[in-house]
C-alpha cells in the first residue's frame, strides 16, 4: 500500500509541476468570470483563451485547443474597445470639445480611466479596471537612484519621459479643475500625480494601434489608441509572429497567428522587434535570450578611446555627428555592429586618410592598419562596458540587501544587465576571433 501511495504521490506532484508549467487556470477568478461576463454583453463571443498564471511570465492567456499558424487568437467586438470616441459619449465629452486649447488624444484617455476608477462600482468598466494592474514597472515609475543604475542610453531616455509626465500634469491642471462641477470631491485630489502617472503606464503599455478620425476638439498629436480588454493579458515574444489590425468588414480588432502553439500553453503576441533596452522603458519587463537585444554605445563612452588633444578628433566626430553616426551604435549577439566599426573606422583614421571618410561611411575598403586598429579599439570598449557592467550588478546585490521597498525595480535591471553581459561576453569572445584572424 505504501508503495502504491508513493508513485501515485509522485504522479500528482509531477501532474502539479507539469501544470503550473503549462500555467495555472484563472478562469474560475471573480474579476475574470465578471470581465468574460461583461465582454460578452459587449458582443465578444468565447474564445479558446483562459487566462492563466504562468512560471516565467506570470499573467497571461494560454489555449485550450492546439492552435496552427494562421488561426484566428482573438476577435474583440468595437464595443468592447476604449478609446477616444469612448471617452468623448462619456459625460467627459462636453467639457473636452469646449476646453482650449484643445487636449491630446492621450490625455483624453488618461483623464477617462481616472475619472473612471474613482467612480468604482458606479463605473461602467469597473470589471475590466479591476483587472488592470494597480501599479507599473516602467523606468518612469521608479526612484531617481534606480534609475541612475541603468545603462547611459536607457537612463537618459527613462528620465526623459519621467519628464514628460511630469510636463503634462504640470499643464493639465487647469484642464483637470475645469472638470469640477463633475465630481463631489475636489479635482485635485482626484487627478493627482500617481492617478497621471498610472493611467499614462496604462495607455503606454497596453494600447493596441487603430488609427481614428482626426477631431478638431483633439490637439495634432496622432489619435491612434485602443485599450484592448481581455487581449492586452497576452504577454510578448521575441520569437512569435502575428498578424494585428482593425478588421473594417467584422467591426473587430482581431488578432491572426503565424506561429503554432500547443493546447495548455502559453499564447503569445509579438509588440515588436524590440530590443530590451526598450521593452523595458515601454513595457516594464525584459525578454530571456532576446534576438534583437543589444548594448548601446554612448557617445561618452566611445570617446573615452581618442584623445581630446588630438586635433583631428574635433574634425572626425564632426563628420560622424553630421552623418548620424554617433547614435545607434551597438553589441549584439554577432558581435560589434556595422556602423559601429565603421565609427571607430573613422575615428582610427590617420591624418592622411581623412579625406576616406565617405567611402568608409559608405562600405567601402579601408587599410589593413586602419580594421585592425578599429577593431582593437572595438574590443577596448566592449572590455570597460563589461567591467562597468560587472559594477553595476554589484551595486545592485548591495542595494537589494539594504532597500527592501527597491527590490522589484532593483530585479528588473538585474536582470536588464545580466542579458548585456552575457551579449558583451559574446561580442569579446567574437572580437578575439577577428583579432587573431587580423
Amino acid at each position: 500500500m505504501k508503495k502504491s501511495r508513493g508513485r501515485t504521490g509522485r504522479k500528482r506532484r509531477r501532474k502539479h509541476l507539469k501544470s503550473f508549467m503549462d500555467g495555472v487556470n484563472c478562469s474560475h477568478k471573480l474579476e475574470y468570470i465578471k470581465l468574460k461576463k461583461w465582454l460578452k454583453e459587449r458582443g465578444f463571443e468565447d474564445s479558446n483563451l483562459r487566462p492563466a498564471e504562468f512560471w516565467e511570465t506570470g499573467r497571461g492567456l494560454m489555449t485550450t485547443k492546439p492552435l496552427q499558424a494562421g488561426d484566428l487568437i482573438i476577435s474583440l467586438p468595437e464595443k468592447c474597445l476604449l478609446t477616444t470616441s469612448t471617452v468623448l459619449s462619456s459625460c467627459l465629452g462636453g467639457h473636452i470639445v469646449k476646453w482650449k486649447p484643445p487636449v491630446s488624444p492621450l490625455l483624453a484617455l488618461c483623464t477617462f480611466l481616472i475619472a473612471e476608477k474613482h467612480s468604482g462600482e458606479k463605473s461602467p468598466w469597473k470589471p475590466y479596471l479591476d483587472v488592470l494592474p494597480q501599479t507599473y514597472t516602467c523606468p518612469a515609475c521608479w526612484q531617481p537612484d534606480v534609475i541612475n543604475l541603468l545603462p547611459k542610453p536607457l537612463k537618459k531616455k527613462a528620465q526623459e519621459q519621467k519628464m514628460m509626465i511630469q510636463e503634462l500634469f504640470r499643464s493639465s491642471k487647469a484642464f483637470f479643475s475645469s472638470l469640477q462641477p463633475l465630481f463631489a470631491e475636489k479635482t485635485g485630489n482626484i487627478f493627482n500625480y500617481s492617478a497621471l502617472e498610472w493611467a499614462w503606464c496604462t495607455v503606454n503599455t497596453r494600447t493596441v494601434y487603430m488609427k481614428h478620425p482626426r477631431r478638431e476638439c483633439f490637439s495634432l498629436e496622432p489619435d491612434v489608441y485602443a485599450l484592448a480588454p481581455y487581449l492586452d493579458l497576452l504577454n510578448h515574444s521575441p520569437n512569435v509572429q502575428v498578424k494585428a489590425a482593425f478588421n473594417e468588414q467584422t467591426r473587430s480588432y482581431e488578432i491572426w497567428t503565424s506561429s503554432q502553439c500547443k493546447k495548455y500553453q502559453e499564447v503569445f503576441i509579438c509588440y515588436g522587434p524590440h530590443d530590451n533596452q526598450r521593452l523595458l522603458l515601454e513595457y516594464g519587463f525584459v525578454a530571456m535570450d532576446n534576438p534583437h537585444s543589444s548594448v548601446y554605445v554612448s557617445a561618452d563612452t566611445l570617446l573615452k578611446f581618442f584623445s581630446p588633444l588630438d586635433k583631428q578628433t574635433k574634425a572626425k566626430v564632426s563628420i560622424l555627428k553630421d552623418q548620424d553616426y554617433l547614435e545607434n551604435l551597438t553589441f549584439g549577439w554577432e558581435g560589434p555592429s556595422w556602423r559601429l566599426l565603421r565609427a571607430l573606422e573613422v575615428l582610427n583614421l590617420a591624418a592622411e586618410e581623412l579625406a576616406c571618410w565617405r567611402r568608409i561611411l559608405l562600405g567601402g575598403d579601408t587599410s589593413a592598419r586602419n580594421e585592425e586598429q578599429a577593431l582593437g579599439t572595438a574590443a577596448k570598449i566592449c572590455q570597460f562596458l563589461i567591467e562597468e557592467t560587472q559594477h553595476v550588478l554589484l551595486q545592485i546585490s548591495q542595494l537589494k540587501r539594504d532597500k527592501e521597498n527597491l527590490k522589484p525595480p532593483l530585479a528588473l535591471v538585474e536582470l536588464l544587465c545580466s542579458e548585456e553581459l552575457k551579449i558583451l561576453q559574446k561580442s569579446a569572445e567574437i572580437l578575439c576571433n577577428w583579432n587573431l584572424g587580423t
